[in-house]
């Protein structure tokens, strides 16, 4: 009898395990919900639907009103460094959700964009930089997601197509103790 409820927990935990994670898809969403990161589970996701607006590839036709799409799934709009479209990172002041003035065309553009192509959605990633607490770098990462999603809705552009996701100060782009460095990590990047 203990023999039996042995092998039948075995088989339970093993038939867990293979299909605990059975596509590329729950692997890559364990990268960003925070189990990564100590077992701190407190990052803010919302808005994200069937998570397929990530990579954007398949999302829309091979070629629409921005023409032929490029080795990353976008148009060559997004690679030319003089198209507002090329830039996809919003940056912020210090305990700030206010979007810095140059930024506000590239959000336009963005918006623009995503009027013309309705099947396309865009995730809003949020970061602070390292200092204050975790929970306060989760929270305001969260708030500026929000605040360029509702600059993106004000201009039309439906909620349906937005995610939102706050990484706090758990993926910083620059690794200094420096206000350089803070200012970079001070941003929302907009990931198609």
């Amino acid at each position: 009898m203990k023999f039996t409820k042995t092998l039948v927990a075995m088989a339970i935990a093993s038939t867990l395990a293979l299909t605990g994670c059975s596509s590329d898809e729950e692997k890559d969403a364990s990268l960003t919900d925070g189990s990564l990161n100590g077992g701190m589970n407190d990052a803010s996701v919302s808005g994200l639907g069937d998570g397929s607006g990530m990579n954007g590839g398949g999302r829309f036709g091979a070629n629409g009103k921005y023409g032929a799409r490029g080795a990353n799934g976008l148009p060559p709009e997004f690679s030319d460094p003089n198209n507002p479209l090329s830039k996809r990172t919003i940056y912020f002041m210090l305990d700030s959700s206010q979007v810095q003035q140059d930024f506000v065309p590239v959000i336009a553009a963005h918006a623009r964009y995503l009027l013309a192509n309705p099947s396309q959605h865009i995730v809003l990633e949020g970061n602070g930089d390292e200092r204050g607490s975790r929970e306060y770098n989760i929270a305001l990462g969260e708030q500026r997601s929000k605040t360029v999603a509702g600059m993106l809705k004000a201009q039309g552009v439906s909620e349906s197509q937005l995610g939102i996701v706050s990484y706090g100060e758990e993926k910083p782009v620059a690794m200094g103790h420096d206000e350089s460095s803070w200012e970079l990590n001070r941003r929302v990047e907009l990931a198609y």
